[in-house]
């Protein structure tokens, strides 16, 4: 009954509802994913809100998940139930996909695991790059850059979920907001980083970016002050399209330095990005050039950022996790 097994992840963020079914294997069986609706100008959505839309929602996707079950097994079942696996992480919107899970895990006569938001990611991330290896993957440091979280990590895997060390967190905004608090400054939609990275694409590659300050301390981020310097030079004789790259290019800057405090501290050289800003483009091109070398030989960084479908929300990492805790 090995290939008949699936395994099936819920995941509920302040963005997306996430449902995904793997094999053994890891491959996937199905998934759908649906952003949430946030009005025009608004900058997300109260935790009421999003736990309604999942609530409605998670019915329709149980249905379309039930059309591809024939013939298969449910043999594990997990949730992300938390943003991060630390103690007191808690978000009221994860409520909807851990009460989704418990109730299939009920009726399969399975477990549900329960893991982290940031766990799924993660997991998601060894995947796509092929560093999760015959159940395994050897210790790394990772970004986790998202719109709720701005996290530099030292991860392990114990077997069944990742143990993460916390190097730095962001001091005041998390990227995401930084994005978006930018982008729909603009007139974009939230989220608004997949539409600023498009207006940014307009802005020419031989003209200056702004000059903005990128601050880390120990590891830990501040976005404020681009912040601030981004919505003084709008004021300025400067174009959206400049702005857009010219907040990019900061982060990059900003990761840039985290990364190289995080390898200095740890020793650890394999360094993965997740969450939705590991997304874009400009920030992976302006990295994987300042860290770059073809053939990997003594003090090279191994800088590797998830497959970009699977960098913003998902469920896939969780469905993973429930199937590598099962071992089959």
């Amino acid at each position: 009954m090995r290939d008949a097994a699936i395994f099936i992840g819920l995941d509920t963020s302040n963005y997306t509802t996430s449902f995904c079914a793997v094999s053994a294997s890891g491959d996937i069986v199905f998934e759908k994913r649906l952003l949430l609706d946030v009005p025009n100008g608004a900058r997300g959505l109260r935790q009421s809100e999003a736990l309604f839309q999942h609530v409605q929602r998670l019915p329709s996707f149980f249905l379309a998940c039930s059309e591809h079950l024939e013939g298969k097994r449910i043999a594990g079942i997990a949730c992300s139930d938390a943003p991060r696996r630390i103690a007191g992480s808690y978000m009221p919107v994860f409520l909807a996909g851990r009460l989704g899970a418990e109730a299939l895990a009920l009726g399969a006569g399975v477990e549900c695991l329960k893991t982290s938001h940031q766990s799924g990611h993660l997991a998601a991330g060894v995947k796509t790059v092929g560093w999760m290896r015959d159940g395994g993957v050897q210790p790394f440091l990772a970004i986790h850059a998202s719109g709720g979280t701005t996290d530099l990590l030292h991860v392990s895997f114990d077997g069944s979920d990742f143990c993460v060390e916390t190097l730095g967190s962001s001091l005041d905004l998390h990227v995401g907001q930084f994005v978006d608090r930018i982008g729909v400054s603009l007139g974009l939609p939230f989220p608004a980083g997949a539409k600023l990275e498009v207006l940014a694409q307009a802005h020419p590659d031989d003209l200056p970016l702004l000059e903005l300050p990128s601050v880390v301390k120990q590891g830990s981020p501040s976005f404020s002050g681009p912040l601030a310097a981004l919505e003084r030079a709008r004021n300025a004789n400067v174009t959206d399209a400049q702005l857009a790259a010219s907040v990019f290019r900061v982060i990059a800057n900003t990761f840039e330095k985290m990364i190289r405090f995080a390898v200095e501290k740890t020793g650890t050289r394999r360094v993965l990005l997740v969450g939705g800003v590991a997304s874009n483009q400009r920030i992976k091109n302006r990295l994987q050039k300042r860290f770059f070398v073809q053939n990997s030989g003594h003090g090279a960084i191994d800088l590797q950022l998830c497959d970009p479908f699977y960098a913003s929300d998902n469920a896939y990492g969780v469905a993973l996790l429930a199937a590598w805790q099962n071992h089959l």
